[in-house]
């Protein structure tokens, strides 16, 4: 079996084995709204009505629209309640990056378990690492569903793992969807850093605000996330400053983040992964229209319809899809997605202002990247790492050393597992109130 299917095959296989039995959660608190009653269906997957925001949203930053009961697939009867936590899926206000308002999906997670830590029962925002761009895989979804597999979509909950690992720990946890996964009203802004920044950071408001969650405004955060959710996580610490200094953040993790935007393009082009650059591109065509005559001009009606069908596939689907597929046969030109970013100033413009790095993190941040990850290179993500070491942040860098086994996907999936418990118990010991190290002065001599 080839690397690619066998990965997949891997992580379904995965997914069935965590696979329990549901057990309903109790009823959520949260304000009414005019809530929608009509599903709507994405390859075959029926979208509950609560994914549809309601005519008019709040005017505060991480204000809660609705909530309801998440049954997890995950859980298991516990003499206090379900096990490893009752879940609560939410609705919540963000900002986009053009500053208009927008409504935002997740789920807020209530652990079983007893927090042994010093101070109040923290909270960790989990960013989910790319599930794709149809609303069917969206992160709150995976929880009550780890796999969707009709025929239509593939579709696995592998956060689920992280999550679960975190609340074992006392941890209370909430997951964002990001903005336009899952919600039916616009399409998922893939790897934007302001958007993904400002969902991370509201996700903590509107988890706090919840009658039925033990967090409160002093409660430590935490941010987790890796590959995307890694890019989400690292543009949140440098953005929580200004954006939401009302977030007691105590630490970062950030796993293979795609600072450079411009670097992972040229990485996934051509790769078992290169559907996300699809998911790129209609996300940046609709964070900024003025893109659209570039657009227009290059990609081909071939392209076209590439762009139109991945706008509704999950990272499965990308796979079996597009995997290996050159970003050549999409243009009219048979340049590369890399070449028309070199010949168009605009668009190089627009990708400098993704760059994650500019800003200095308020707060301790870990930056892991496999040294063989030659997806989301492990250059620009170690450069992000010393760009906020210059700027005299707390940073600790991991360098996952691991052999390069000829599959871009898996240099980049093997990190994710190796380094995962590390960095859980990294951020634990910020939860915990442990000063934070930084090996800064390293970086000269680490890989």
């Amino acid at each position: 079996m080839p690397p690619r299917p066998r990965m997949l095959a891997a992580a379904i296989a995965a997914a069935l084995a965590l696979g329990a039995q549901a057990v309903p959660a109790a009823a959520a608190d949260g304000p009414a709204d005019d809530a929608a009653t009509t599903t709507t269906t994405s390859r075959g997957i029926e979208i509950p009505a609560f994914y549809t925001p309601p005519s008019a949203l709040p005017g505060a930053d991480g204000t809660l629209i609705r909530s309801e009961p998440l049954p997890l697939a995950l859980s298991l009867p516990g003499i206090d309640g379900p096990l490893p936590g009752r879940a609560t899926r939410l609705m919540y206000k963000s900002t986009d990056a053009n500053g208009e308002a927008v409504a935002v999906t997740g789920a807020y997670i209530e652990p079983a378990a007893k927090w042994r830590g010093d101070g109040p029962r923290p909270l960790v925002a989990v960013a989910p690492g790319t599930m794709g761009q149809g609303d069917q895989c969206a992160a709150s979804m995976a929880l009550e569903h780890p796999l969707r597999l009709n025929g239509q979509t593939v579709s696995v909950g592998y956060e689920d793992l992280s999550v679960s690992r975190l609340l074992l720990r006392g941890v209370a946890v909430v997951v964002t969807d990001y903005v336009g996964l899952g919600t039916t009203d616009r399409l998922h802004t893939y790897v934007n850093r302001v958007d993904g920044a400002h969902a991370v950071l509201d996700a903590v408001r509107a988890a706090r605000s919840l009658d039925s969650s033990s967090v409160t405004s002093d409660s430590r955060v935490g941010l987790f996330g890796y590959s995307q959710g890694g890019g989400a996580t690292a543009a949140a610490a440098e953005l929580q400053p200004s954006y939401a200094p009302d977030v007691h953040l105590a630490g970062t993790y950030a796993g293979a983040p795609p600072a450079d935007l411009t670097e992972v393009t040229e990485a996934i082009d051509g790769s078992d992964l290169a559907g996300a650059l699809g998911w790129s591109l209609n996300g940046f065509l609709q964070t900024e229209p003025a893109l659209r005559p570039i657009a227009d001009r290059y990609i081909s009606e071939a392209g076209q319809e590439a762009l139109k069908d991945l706008s509704t596939m999950c990272v499965g689907d990308a796979l079996f899809g597009y995997g290996g597929d050159s970003s050549t046969d999409w243009t009219k030109t048979g340049q590369s997605i890399g070449d028309v970013i070199r010949a168009e100033p605009l668009l190089q413009r627009f990708l400098a202002e993704q760059r994650i790095g500019s800003l200095r993190p308020g707060s301790p941040v870990r930056v892991a990247t496999g040294v063989s990850d030659d997806l989301v290179p492990h250059g620009q993500a170690r450069r992000l790492a010393a760009d906020w070491c210059a700027k005299g942040g707390k940073v600790t860098y991991v360098p996952v050393v691991l052999p390069g086994v000829g599959s871009g996907l898996l240099n980049h999936f093997a990190p994710l597992l190796t380094d995962q418990g590390n960095a859980i118990s990294w951020l634990t010991d910020r939860l915990s109130g442990e000063p934070a190290g930084s090996n800064c002065w390293s970086m000269p001599v680490q890989p």
